[in-house]
């Protein structure tokens, strides 16, 4: 990979761990807070799309049904992201989310398309499937004395909560439709040919009209998420399109085997965030599982 490449891959980790970081401080706020980072996305980055389109064009048809279908999912990809952090530790929610993507497009190539992965996806496959499990295990509480034997119903019930606790469901739910809108996004980019700037745009408006009730319903609500966190606001606009962008220009770059995994530092850094700045629990286990869904990853990228 060449410096340029890796250096606009780096950026985008970087880019794209700090406006999670900042929408786990807004958590608790949900609708209001994704209505206002859409509105921040796309007032910040509308000149840049017009300047887009006026060089490079766009089928109106295409960019409106490509962004229309994308902004539903990104609603709710958000919405479900939001509820993770409020109920969860970004240690825990993020590298489900990041890893469960990647899985599930193996998992989907076998199930829907009938196809054969190689061996090394399909070890990458079980090594995030580790890394998760890992993860998983940590968030479980340690069992309180009295609690009845491992053959009763409340014990097992107990082991499942303890590995299926609502960080780790809301982590595989986004990673659920990171897959789904990655896919469309794909689709909407390469085979309807829509410019990225104008097509995130487009999402950004369209979520912004999917949220208008909350605007209209809450609007006192609106302001005061504005008034408290408008800098989190600010910080998702900026960032989340500008990650997307950079990983775009580094596939043209370099390939996307070695950008697909490198972006995925994202997973260590968050990790290291919330461990130093959050101060969020059992740090060694939960980078180690980080670190291992990384690997997985990178399996998966270069199979």
């Amino acid at each position: 990979m060449s410096p340029v490449a890796l250096s606009l891959v780096v950026i985008a980790a970087f880019a794209h761990a700090t406006w999670n970081l900042a929408s786990k401080r807004a958590s608790a706020i949900g609708l209001p807070f994704i209505l206002l980072g859409a509105i921040a996305s796309t007032v910040l980055w509308l000149p840049i799309a017009g300047v887009d389109l006026a060089i490079n064009g766009a089928d109106l048809r295409w960019m409106l049904l490509g962004s229309g279908v994308s902004a539903v999912i990104h609603v709710g990809y958000m919405w479900v992201l939001q509820r993770g952090y409020a109920h969860g530790d970004i240690s825990v929610v993020y590298p489900m989310a990041r890893g469960t993507g990647p899985l599930l497009s193996v998992v989907f190539a076998i199930v829907l398309f009938h196809e054969h992965p190689s061996a090394l996806a399909l070890a990458g496959a079980a090594v995030v499937v580790a890394g998760i499990v890992g993860i998983g295990l940590s968030t479980g509480r340690p069992v309180q004395p009295g609690m009845r034997g491992p053959d009763q119903p409340g014990m097992r019930r107990a082991g499942i909560h303890r590995m299926l606790g609502p960080g780790i469901l809301y982590g595989l739910l986004t990673g659920v439709t990171i897959a789904v809108y990655t896919l469309w996004d794909a689709f909407t980019v390469n085979d309807l040919g829509v410019s990225p700037v104008a097509f995130m745009v487009g999402c950004s408006l369209g979520e912004v009209v999917l949220l208008a009730p909350v605007l209209v319903r809450r609007r006192a609500e609106v302001v005061a998420v504005w008034r408290r966190f408008r800098w989190q606001v600010v910080i998702v606009g900026v960032l989340s399109p500008l990650s997307y962008i950079l990983v775009l220009s580094a596939v043209q770059l370099a390939p996307v085997s070695l950008v697909a995994p490198a972006r995925e530092l994202s997973v260590v850094l968050v990790s290291l965030a919330g461990w130093l700045i959050l101060r969020e629990p059992k740090p060694a286990q939960r980078m180690a599982g980080a670190v291992v869904v990384l690997g997985g990853v990178a399996m998966l990228a270069l199979s």
